[in-house]
């Protein structure tokens, strides 16, 4: 199972959806109070949604297709937090000035592309196995 590259690149994401947003800010305010992800149920909800995705991925490494199927859905979910996240820091109300945007603003992103290199390589290991059985 960890032999495999997906599996690197799923529990990158798993690192960057579960244990980052703790410490990666989301924007600062003027006054100098840091923003983080805790601050809102639906990102919580999304992140935590996220790690359980991609930890089931990463334990059904028998099942290649389910994994497959998985990390599209994980994809898609993370697409819909990054949306939410543009949304949010764009729509911030008038007197909450944010004087500069964290790093935590990034994570799906990073999200998106270690699970979508995972589907490559899940995708690659399945042709493999079936150009080997077309030989049998």
């Amino acid at each position: 199972m960890i032999q495999r590259i997906q599996s690197l690149y799923l529990i990158i994401a798993i690192i960057a959806s579960g244990i980052a947003p703790f410490f990666a800010k989301l924007y600062v305010l003027k006054t100098g109070e840091d923003v983080f992800f805790i601050n809102n149920l639906a990102y919580i909800f999304l992140f935590v949604f996220s790690v359980v995705l991609s930890v089931i991925s990463l334990y059904s490494y028998k099942k290649r297709k389910k994994q497959f199927i998985l990390g599209r859905l994980n994809i898609i979910l993370n697409f819909i937090l990054l949306g939410l996240l543009i949304f949010k820091s764009q729509n911030l109300s008038g007197d909450a000035e944010v004087s500069e945007k964290g790093i935590g603003m990034i994570l799906p992103l990073v999200s998106i592309v270690c699970i979508s290199l995972a589907n490559r390589a899940i995708k690659k290991d399945e042709d493999l196995v079936k150009s080997v059985d077309r030989l049998r």
